[in-house]
């Protein structure tokens, strides 16, 4: 049975009923950074798992909940979700000796507020940003990415965006 996702990133600690509704229909929530209040993911947990990272925003009670990295396998699809990671041929510093090293199928990335899909040919992964989901920022679209993985393959991707 295929697992559903919902990525979201950048709430800067704003949550409310349509995004928790899209969030109980997900198997798994995972929130890329600048999520800006714990009151954030205690919500997401009340109607999902939650994987999260903290941000360059997050203060030390998110950061002793979270890390800044999270590297894990679900269905075989390695995955490694960070903040502040660039983009395929413009990965930061901090990220591309490692990713060069030992690229994830999946790697995911927030802090831009700029949803983003993009395939890099040279590692061989799929690179995801699902924009902003908050209030705080430039965006005029609340955006959050929603997918499925069954065994190796992702698949089902929808973006779904919300008006501010």
């Amino acid at each position: 049975m295929p697992k559903k996702i919902l990525l979201l990133s950048d709430t800067h600690g704003y949550i409310d009923e349509k995004i928790l509704s899209y969030c109980s229909e997900a198997d798994e929530v995972w929130h890329a950074g600048d999520i800006g209040s714990l009151e954030v993911t205690n919500q997401i947990k009340k109607v999902s798992h939650v994987r999260a990272v903290y941000g360059n925003i997050d203060d030390k009670d998110i950061r002793s909940e979270f890390p800044l990295d999270q590297n894990f396998t679900i269905e075989g699809v390695d995955v490694w979700m960070t903040h502040i990671g660039g983009y395929p041929n413009r990965y930061e510093r901090r990220i591309k000796e490692a990713i060069t090293r030992k690229p994830p199928k999946l790697f995911i990335s927030g802090h831009s507020h700029i949803l983003k899909v993009q395939y890099d040919k040279k590692l061989q992964l799929l690179h995801m940003n699902p924009g902003a989901a908050g209030n705080h920022g430039f965006h005029k679209v609340k955006t959050m990415l929603r997918f499925e993985i069954d065994k190796t393959d992702l698949k089902n991707l929808e973006i779904i965006e919300i008006k501010r």
